[in-house]
C-alpha cells in the first residue's frame, strides 16, 4: 500500500515523504515541462546523502520504478514517474567555493545560477549551460554545453569527483583515483549508474564579459549563418557563439515594430573586456546587413546566463529534438530556414551550440560522451504556454527534425532527447563508448534499478 511505503520511508528519512494524500503533492510533483505529467506514488524529498541511502534501498526492497529529481529541468521529464518513487534532490542546493584552489563542491539541487551565483564573488565559473534555471546534476551527467565550452570544455572535463549512492545502497566517491570506471561512465552516460550526492568541480577565471544577443530579420538568415559558419572556426575561444532561428518576442524591451517577426540570431559571451569583445565582433558585422538590435556589451557572467530566464518559466509546453552537426552546409540552411519558418509558436527556436577549442581536444574514448569531432549540437524546441498546442508543437518540431537530419550525425546530445526516441538513438549516440557503458552498468546497477533516463542497458 502507498502508506505503508511512505510511512517505512519517513522512519528512515531526516527529509520529509510525500504520499498522495499530501497537501503539497501536486505543487512538488510538477515538472518543468507542462507537456509532461505523471504521478508517483511516493517522493523522497532527501536533505542529505542518508537519505539519499534511504530511498534507493527502499525502491530496490519494494521493486519500485524509481526516478530521480535534481536541479528540475528535464525536458522529457524523466525526474519522475508513474506510480513509484520520485527521489527529489531539489532542497540539497549547498555550493562551497575554494578559491585558492578554483573548485567549487555543488549538491546536486543545484541550479547552475545557484553555482554562478556563489563563484562570482570570487571571480569564478563553471563551464554550465545559457540558461541558470538549469539544474547542475543533469546537465552535468549528459555532458555539459554552454558559453565557455571553447575555451574550458564540456562540464563534465571540468568534473574532478562525485559522490554516489548506488543500487545496492553502497556510498563511494569516484574520480581518475577511485573507481575511474565508474568516473569515466557519468561523464556524458546520464543517470544510469547511481545518484550522485555531490559534484567536484574545476571553475575559472571569470568575472565581467562582453555578451548578449544580436538580432536580424529572417530575411538575413541565410548570410548571418552562412557568416557565423565561417566566422567560428577563426574566433578566439574566450568567445562563446551560437546562432538561433527564434521570433522576436512580443514584449518588453524588444523593440514593438518587429514583434512576433522571425529573426536570425547570434547570442555569445566573450569573457575579456568590452574593447576587445567588439574589436573581434566588428569584422563579422562589417559582413552583415544591419541588425534590428545589437545588445551585445559588458555584463556579469551570471548576468548572461540568465538573461532568457523570464521567457522560459517552469510550467510551458516543450517539444525538443537534436542533432549533432559536423559540416553546415547552404542547403543545410536553407532547410533550416524553411523549416524554422512553419513554427506555430513565437518561442519556438533552433539553436546550434559549438563543439569546438577545448572539447575537442579532450580524446574520444577519455569520457562516455564521445562526439568530440562534431562542430555543433543542435536543438529544435517547440514551445508555448498553452497545453492545446502541444501536439502542433510535436508534429512541427518531428517535421523540422526529419527534414534537417539528413544533414546531420547519427547521434544526438542526450540532454536534447526526448522519451519517445531514446531506445532508437542512445546507442547511436554513445557510438564506440557504448559496449563499455553497458559493461560498467552491469557492474554498478546489473538489475537496471535506474532506468528512468537515457536509458543504458546492462551487458549480458
Amino acid at each position: 500500500m502507498p502508506d505503508q511505503i511512505a510511512s517505512a520511508l519517513q522512519a528512515a528519512m531526516r527529509g520529509r515523504v510525500l504520499g498522495r494524500d499530501a497537501p503539497d503533492y501536486d505543487a512538488v510533483r510538477a515538472l518543468y515541462n507542462g507537456m509532461i505529467d505523471k504521478k508517483p506514488r511516493v517522493i523522497a524529498r532527501c536533505v542529505d546523502a542518508a537519505d539519499v541511502v534511504a530511498a534507493v534501498n527502499q525502491a530496490r526492497d519494494q521493486r519500485l520504478l524509481v526516478a530521480i529529481r535534481g536541479g528540475g529541468h528535464n525536458g522529457p521529464g524523466l525526474g519522475s514517474c508513474d506510480d513509484g518513487l520520485m527521489i527529489d534532490l531539489s532542497l540539497m542546493k549547498g555550493v562551497r567555493v575554494d578559491p585558492q584552489a578554483r573548485t567549487v563542491r555543488v549538491d546536486p539541487g543545484c541550479t547552475s545560477g545557484d553555482v554562478d551565483h556563489a563563484t562570482h564573488a570570487f571571480g569564478l565559473a563553471v563551464p554550465f549551460g545559457i540558461v541558470s534555471s538549469t539544474g547542475v546534476a543533469g546537465l552535468t551527467l549528459g555532458g555539459g554545453i554552454g558559453y565557455l565550452t571553447r575555451k574550458h570544455g564540456l562540464t563534465i572535463d571540468n568534473l574532478l569527483e562525485v559522490d554516489m549512492v548506488l543500487a545496492d545502497g553502497s556510498f563511494v566517491t569516484a574520480s581518475e583515483r577511485e573507481h575511474p570506471d565508474l568516473f569515466w561512465a557519468v561523464r556524458g552516460g546520464g543517470g544510469n549508474f547511481g545518484v550522485v550526492t555531490s559534484f567536484l568541480f574545476r571553475a575559472h577565471p571569470v568575472r565581467m564579459v562582453y555578451a548578449g544577443p544580436i538580432f536580424w530579420e529572417a530575411t538575413h538568415a541565410r548570410e548571418v549563418m552562412a557568416a557565423y559558419r565561417d566566422f567560428l572556426p577563426t574566433a578566439p575561444e574566450e568567445l562563446g557563439l551560437f546562432v538561433g532561428l527564434k521570433t522576436v518576442p512580443p514584449m518588453d524591451p524588444f523593440p514593438k515594430d518587429y514583434w512576433d517577426r522571425r529573426a536570425c540570431a547570434l547570442i555569445g559571451s566573450y569573457n575579456g573586456s568590452a574593447a576587445a569583445g567588439e574589436q573581434l565582433m566588428a569584422p563579422l558585422l562589417a559582413k552583415l546587413p544591419p541588425p534590428i538590435f545589437n545588445w551585445m556589451g559588458e555584463m556579469p557572467f551570471p548576468a548572461i546566463n540568465s538573461l532568457f530566464d523570464p521567457f522560459f518559466p517552469k510550467g510551458l509546453q516543450w517539444y525538443w529534438k537534436g542533432d549533432f552537426v559536423k559540416n553546415l552546409s547552404g542547403s543545410a540552411i536553407d532547410t533550416h530556414i524553411a523549416q524554422a519558418a512553419n513554427a506555430p509558436s513565437a518561442l519556438c527556436l533552433m539553436h546550434l551550440y559549438p563543439i569546438d577549442g577545448a572539447a575537442r581536444r579532450v580524446p574520444k574514448d577519455a569520457t562516455a560522451w564521445s562526439t568530440r569531432d562534431a562542430t555543433w549540437s543542435m536543438v529544435i524546441a517547440g514551445i508555448d504556454p498553452d497545453p492545446g498546442k502541444a501536439e502542433a508543437l510535436r508534429a512541427w518540431g518531428r517535421a523540422y527534425w526529419k527534414a534537417v537530419h539528413p544533414f546531420n550525425m547519427e547521434g544526438a546530445y542526450v540532454n536534447f532527447m526526448m522519451d519517445d526516441e531514446a531506445d532508437t538513438r542512445v546507442q547511436a549516440t554513445y557510438g564506440d563508448n557504448y559496449a563499455r557503458l553497458a559493461a560498467i552498468k552491469a557492474r554498478y546497477d546489473p538489475k537496471n534499478l535506474f532506468r528512468v533516463n537515457q536509458n543504458i542497458k546492462p551487458a549480458t
